[in-house]
């Protein structure tokens, strides 16, 4: 019993194997309930056709002799004889018809058990080397029946298995590559300060305060994108004035737009355009991106923000006159450390992950984000929507 449970391909042969003798016992016992009864009425048919062929006193003597060597009349007659020879070439008959389709349902159980196990086995074996560490494993789709979707399905699984493992892989370069270079500007002043060839003044000791900041920023972050990806941040949505939420991220930054130079347009309508989200995480975002615009817009350029109603949403635009983002970059914008400028140090590129943080928390709201831009030194634009409250 515990192999028949272990075994798909011995629970398909049994169950077909198991409808075909269920249908010839049927077939068995419904034929010894009915001959009988069949072979009564077929003698009693022919005893009317003998009677009325013959004379009136011949057809009496036949009736008569029927009668007496009937079915049930006489156990040594001729009839009975005639019907214990019928039914012993009947059985024998049937006997070898279920000889014969019980050696033909085991042939057909056993192909067809091999058809079916064969895709089977198949992804049993693809999802082991899976298992092993090959996610390029796929398995070949033969035709569109329930396996061959379950195949589809197997391999579609595959493909994004072997694309987090490619993030994750790259994830982990990416994140050693962050830290390594705070940790070895630390490490680099204070071998220095050991050395004597840095003063320890108060400017060395800032400077690795700086990296040392830099690298907290950089776990920060890191932590908050795991939250965002796996979905664990908690969003309290609720109606809010998004103009507000605007003014309030414009009056926080405009101090560092000042020291650089650049203008910050805010371009609100004059009613309220209430939408339905977050308030902290929502400024969160409009501080990446109005921040990220200043990053990359030069002394004497302009940042504007505006909000329109478009639909049942709402969308915000950031639009800068910075440096702008040639066309084979937009995909990319949101990914992971990714940067633009490939020269542009963290110290004055940011993170790299600020973009894709912004990215997930849009799409935790239920709206979208985008980047456009015409090309380089034209500027870019970053818009997101979000749903329109009551």
């Amino acid at each position: 019993m515990k192999i028949i449970r272990s075994h798909l391909g011995i629970k398909l042969f049994l169950s077909y194997f198991a409808v075909i003798v269920v249908g010839m016992a049927v077939i068995g016992i419904t034929t010894k309930l009915t001959i009988p009864v069949a072979f009564q009425r077929h003698l009693q048919y022919m005893e009317q056709q003998l009677s009325a062929g013959g004379t009136a006193g011949q057809g009496q003597g036949m009736k008569g002799q029927g009668q007496g060597l009937g079915l049930g009349q006489g156990a040594g007659g001729m009839m009975s004889d005639y019907y214990r020879n019928f039914q012993q070439s009947f059985n024998e008959a049937l006997l070898i018809s279920v000889v014969a389709a019980s050696l033909g349902a085991l042939v057909v159980s056993f192909i067809f058990s091999r058809s079916i196990l064969g895709p089977v086995s198949v992804m049993r074996n693809a999802s082991q080397r899976i298992a092993e560490g090959h996610y390029d494993e796929r398995v070949p789709l033969r035709g569109n029946d329930e396996l061959n979707q379950l195949a589809g399905s197997f391999n579609q699984m595959a493909e994004q298995l072997e694309q987090v493992e490619s993030m994750r892989r790259q994830l982990i370069g990416d994140v050693a590559h962050e830290l390594r270079t705070p940790l070895t500007a630390i490490k680099g002043s204070a071998e220095a300060l050991m050395d004597g060839v840095l003063p320890a003044s108060d400017e060395t000791y800032l400077q690795i305060h700086a990296e040392a900041e830099r690298l907290s920023h950089l776990v920060d972050d890191l932590q908050e994108l795991s939250r965002v990806e796996s979905r664990a941040t908690q969003l309290k949505i609720h109606p809010a004035d998004s103009t507000a939420l605007i003014q309030t991220v414009s009056k926080r930054l405009q101090h560092q737009f000042d020291e650089k130079r650049v203008t910050l347009v805010p371009s609100l309508p004059h009613d309220p355009i209430i939408v339905l989200a977050d308030e902290d995480r929502i400024i969160q975002v409009l501080t990446n991106l109005i921040g990220n615009a200043l990053q990359y817009t030069p002394e004497n350029g302009t940042v504007s923000v505006s909000v329109e109603r478009e639909k049942n949403e709402a969308r915000i635009a950031v639009c800068d006159t910075g440096f702008g983002i040639p066309a084979d970059h937009l995909k990319h914008i949101f990914d992971r450390f990714y940067r633009v400028d490939k020269s542009r140090s963290r110290a004055h590129g940011g993170s790299g992950i600020g973009l894709t943080i912004a990215k997930h928390l849009v799409e935790a709201h239920g709206g979208k984000i985008w980047a456009e831009s015409e090309g380089e030194n034209k500027g870019s634009v970053f818009t997101f929507t979000l749903p329109l409250g009551k």
